[in-house]
């Protein structure tokens, strides 16, 4: 084998290719290259063997093939310390390559720009992830690079005598980590255009990609490490396009709660009122709409104050400087919201831990799977989406609710679906002013949604009430009669509902069957 270093570079991300070439160069490393690639070190000067010298063949189907050839993958896949590998490769006059520096075609921005099936298929690399495969297996003796964040390091190892085995080690494994994204984004297009995604018709296989968007200080307990993650190609509106303008730095059980309180708002994404969703654990302690964003979360607060202290608040439209004034003497945790104005922040950040974040709420969650976690798997669903047609509601009881129970049970039916099963709302005037959830029993819930009523000297005569899930027996109903509830929300299906409409009549409350559940577990 020659002494001379050989390095195979073919990149379509070119950002600080020229400095590292160079940085060879100086390094006596023979280069070899492709296409654009060797046109641009040409360019800067550099001396540059086309890879159709090593091979003895030229590139054809218009660039399809350039690489793919012995001469090629013999001198990367060659073990050094194999005399029958090093006598294989002098016997056919191949030499060996030390250095494979590859990226590959941008098949996810093509296909984001709208690419058809024809222009994203010829973004599908077929030499870059086979030049990468067969450097990393032999990342023994060769290193191989697809980050161009690496390559200060690299060039710095080789001016410093060579590249350490635990260094390969790590190029390698991210070699692996990237082609396995690249094929798993190739599978997920060919997933959807083949209409196998979604509904009924989710593929054999799913692949989960993730890229680490942060650290974090520990899970749910110190003694857990934790990470963020962003799902690769997931659609817009998604967690990690959120932005902190002010704070500590979020935690993992912070960002469980940003979750839970943005799809608790985005119940009312573009509605009209302003809208305010206090959350803790998940779940949400007080809802409410108002004209102004200030009333909005004096009426959630006054909901649960208790509950409401160091929740996290989320808004459905950009916080104003009233809202913030109105917040200014409540401990909170996190404000989330679209933006912030001006004023609001400069009042806000005198708070010094209170973390500020804005998320964009048009398209939250649309589109998306949702993806549950159990021993040794996951489940799979289609993301919960906090729209509520009305086509299939109807009223089921001798009396029809009036004009005021429809607009709070329009308001009490998004407010369930936010809540954490067995999930109860009591809501009067567009507010919740009580709240029930997670308990085994649909009774136990409505109990505590009454009691949480009480305690904050709420009336509960005339309110109404929002299931998230069928009565199973009419005894949810009595007892929201006992407390003056005087319309009922809830998806009907159960074996009892003639017993159950049979209640509501006796009691002469309203009820209406949505005919969907929105079960939380």
């Amino acid at each position: 084998m020659s002494d001379v270093r050989r390095a195979v570079l073919s990149v379509s991300d070119k950002r600080g290719l020229v400095p590292f070439a160079e940085g060879l160069a100086e390094l006596g490393w023979e280069l070899i290259s492709t296409g654009g690639t060797a046109t641009l070190l040409r360019e800067a000067g550099l001396s540059v063997v086309d890879a159709s010298e090593v091979t003895g063949h030229p590139e054809i189907l218009g660039g399809r093939v350039k690489t793919l050839h012995p001469a090629i993958h013999a001198g990367i896949l060659a073990r050094r310390d194999l005399e029958g590998d090093r006598e294989a490769l002098e016997a056919l006059g191949y030499g060996s390559i030390d250095l494979v520096v590859v990226n590959l075609y941008p098949f996810e921005e093509s296909v984001a720009a709208g690419a058809g099936m024809r222009e994203a298929m010829e973004e599908v690399d077929i030499g870059g992830p086979t030049l990468l495969r067969a450097a990393a297996k032999n990342h023994a003796s060769v290193t191989v690079v697809c980050d161009p964040g690496d390559y200060d390091r690299v060039l710095e190892a080789f001016e410093g005598g060579g590249v350490s085995a635990e260094f390969r080690l790590e190029l390698a494994q991210k070699v692996f980590a990237h082609t396995s994204t690249y094929d798993a984004a190739i599978a997920s297009y060919l997933a959807e255009e083949g209409g196998l995604r979604g509904g009924e018709h989710f593929p054999e296989s799913v692949t989960l990609r993730l890229s680490r968007v942060q650290p974090l200080r520990y899970g749910e307990n110190p003694d857990q490490g934790a990470a963020f993650y962003a799902e690769v190609g997931a659609p817009e509106g998604i967690l990690p396009e959120l932005v902190q303008l002010h704070g500590k730095e979020l935690s993992f059980n912070n960002l469980l709660d940003i979750d839970g309180a943005l799809l608790a708002v985005s119940a009312w994404s573009s509605s009209d009122r302003a809208a305010c969703v206090i959350v803790k654990h998940t779940t949400p302690s007080g809802i409410a709409l108002a004209a102004e964003m200030s009333d909005a979360f004096v009426r959630a607060q006054a909901a649960d104050p208790v509950s409401a202290f160091g929740g996290v608040v989320a808004f459905n439209r950009p916080v104003t400087a009233a809202a913030a004034q109105a917040m200014s003497n409540s401990f909170l945790e996190i404000i989330v919201a679209p933006d912030f104005e001006a004023d609001a922040l400069e009042t806000l950040r005198v708070k010094k831990n209170l973390r500020l974040i804005t998320v964009p709420l048009e398209g939250w969650g649309r589109g998306a799977l949702d993806y549950k976690r159990v021993h040794g798997g996951f489940l799979v669903q289609d993301g919960l989406l906090l729209e509520f047609p009305e086509d299939e509601w109807r009223i089921v009881t001798e009396r029809e609710p009036s004009e005021e129970e429809w607009r709070d049970l329009r308001f009490a039916w998004r407010a369930v679906a936010a809540v954490k099963s067995n999930a109860i709302v009591l809501a009067r005037g567009e507010q919740t002013i009580g709240i029930g959830a997670g308990q085994m029993s649909r009774v136990d819930s409505s109990r505590i949604a009454v009691m949480k009523a009480e305690d904050q000297g709420f009336e509960t005569e005339g309110a109404v009430l929002a299931s998230d899930a069928f009565f199973p027996f009419r005894d949810g109903v009595d007892a929201a009669a006992e407390s003056g509830v005087r319309a009922v929300i809830q998806p009907g299906g159960s074996v009892r509902d003639e017993e159950v409409i049979a209640a509501a009549n006796e009691h002469g409350i309203a009820m209406v069957f949505t005919g969907r559940r929105v079960f939380r577990h």
